[in-house]
């Protein structure tokens, strides 16, 4: 099972988690081969980290509390809030997979459904997965697909993560999505690749 959790720093974490960065790559060691993606949001100024994203193909709904609460972040009280949502990895690639432009902007996308648009959603997925893999856009997907309830069915909205040359790009990508129309709300916030090996700049001097 397939899940996306997105965990949203409190104000002021951001010295706690440089400091817990080091046990958090360590909990993460034994998930790196489940992961499809991993990596912090940023502030708009790229200064500060704003939140944690991964999408990790676990046993089940327990592993996934798991997972979720028993990160040293978690337990070091980094969070405000955590989001753990079952996803359906529709691009079939990891972010380690993708090859793009590293100078380019990247963006993590997260658009939750309306109430009672499910339906209507589902119905969509088709047509969403059309237009993100035409060649005008395909290049700019690193993953994407759709958030579900734990049936693994119901469609509660979609996740992109995006690689474009600026905000602007990105905005006009996610805006002209087929399923645009059924969201409650949305969240376009910059985001970095994850792990040791490209974080080294937030981890607190000893």
């Amino acid at each position: 099972m397939q899940y996306f959790f997105y965990c949203r720093d409190k104000a002021g974490a951001f010295e706690t988690r440089k400091g817990l960065l080091k046990a958090h790559w360590a909990f993460m060691h034994p998930y790196i081969d489940a992961m499809i993606a991993r990596g912090p949001t940023m502030s708009a100024d790229g200064k500060t980290v704003t939140g944690s994203m991964h999408i990790v193909d676990l046993p089940d709904a327990a592993a996934a509390q798991l997972f979720a609460h028993d990160d040293p972040l978690a337990q070091g009280g980094v969070f405000d809030d955590i989001m753990v949502r079952r996803f359906e990895n529709i691009s079939a690639r990891t972010m380690w997979q993708y090859h793009g432009n590293a100078e380019h902007a990247r963006f993590l996308w997260v658009a939750e459904a309306g109430a009672g648009r499910s339906v209507e959603g589902r119905a969509l997925l088709a047509a969403q997965r059309r237009y993100l893999e035409d060649p005008q856009r395909a290049a700019n997907v690193i993953v994407h697909g759709p958030l579900l309830g734990e049936d693994g069915v119901t469609w509660q909205g979609t996740v992109m993560l995006l690689e474009t040359v600026d905000r602007a790009a990105a905005e006009q990508l996610v805006a002209a999505d087929p399923a645009a129309a059924l969201y409650a709300q949305s969240a376009l916030v910059p985001w970095r690749f994850g792990g040791a090996e490209n974080l080294q700049d937030l981890i607190a001097p000893v």
